[in-house]
């Protein structure tokens, strides 16, 4: 990330990668087939650990436009503090179709569908609505951020209430967008990302391997089951399952979002902390030269 960041992609060899990172070309090779496959984990990785960050702001209880304007905070305030994420990330996106085809319009589509999700009938008709207005939202609002990131010095907070006049004038019209003009912008809390240890600390817990594996299911499966995040981190008895989540949710890493009824089966979520501790792990594997925790076709 901090080769690409400072030479460009194009001027990143593996030969840069290895210096930097004080492995040999052996070592490299063990982990990634090449440097285009080296760049593609770096995307997945770096996208989960967005979406690690954002999913729980999103999640907040709220109208469609409270939850996308806590989402779009989120990730202005995560990519100000770590502008080589964002550069990574908002570069393969908009202006470099290197990623795997497939990756790349899955993190589309589903920006796309976060756009549309729950959003109430628009001010006009929607057969006034063009069926590219998601599309033309997401690729405007991507193509400012990417912009201002190239900006010294950033100062991304500043850009949510014209991000989201954008974002609502197509599904809401003019009134309600601005609205969102005239709102108090929120302040820049711009600093560096929080590690591990700071999240951990003050929790009653020791963060294990195991531990890990189910704040990163629950992050890649908000509203899986204890049945289903049992089957991802291959935990074969029901009571140690139903016992980690029930102590991640004590510690509100977590949270159960299903019925709460007899019988009911629990959609766990990540909470804003759990958030920060799945992406503070995340930024720990890569930075460690570890291995991440879940690899593509694992």
């Amino acid at each position: 990330m901090e080769e690409a960041s400072e030479r460009g992609r194009d001027a990143t060899t593996v030969a840069t990668i290895v210096a930097r990172a004080r492995v040999s070309r052996k070592t490299f090779y063990e982990s990634f087939e090449s440097r285009d496959d080296c760049f593609a984990v770096l995307f997945e990785e770096s996208v989960a650990q967005v979406a690690a960050v954002v999913a729980p702001a999103y999640g907040r209880t709220g109208s469609w436009s409270e939850r996308l304007r806590n989402a779009l905070i989120a990730v202005l305030e995560l990519l100000e503090s770590d502008p080589d994420l964002g550069a990574l990330v908002l570069t393969q996106l908009v202006a470099d179709a290197s990623p795997p085809i497939q990756m790349r319009a899955r993190v589309l589509e589903r920006l796309r569908s976060v756009i549309e999700e729950g959003c109430p009938p628009p001010a006009r008709s929607r057969a006034q609505l063009s069926p590219l207005a998601a599309e033309l939202v997401v690729g405007g609002v991507l193509a400012v951020i990417h912009a201002r990131l190239q900006a010294r010095p950033r100062n991304l907070s500043g850009l949510a209430n014209q991000l989201m006049w954008m974002i609502v004038l197509p599904y809401l019209g003019p009134a309600a967008a601005g609205r969102e003009l005239r709102r108090t912008p929120p302040r820049s809390t711009a600093k560096p990302p929080k590690s591990a240890s700071d999240v951990l600390g003050g929790l009653d817990m020791r963060m294990t391997y195991r531990t890990a594996k189910v704040l990163t299911a629950i992050a890649e499966q908000p509203g899986a089951s204890n049945v289903q995040l049992a089957a991802s981190v291959g935990v074969t008895d029901q009571g140690q399952i139903s016992k980690l989540l029930a102590r991640l949710s004590r510690l509100e890493l977590i949270e159960n979002i299903g019925p709460h009824s007899a019988g009911a089966a629990n959609a766990w979520r990540l909470t804003l902390k759990g958030g920060e501790l799945d992406a503070a792990l995340r930024r720990r594997l890569l930075t460690s030269g570890s291995r991440p925790l879940r690899r593509r076709g694992a």
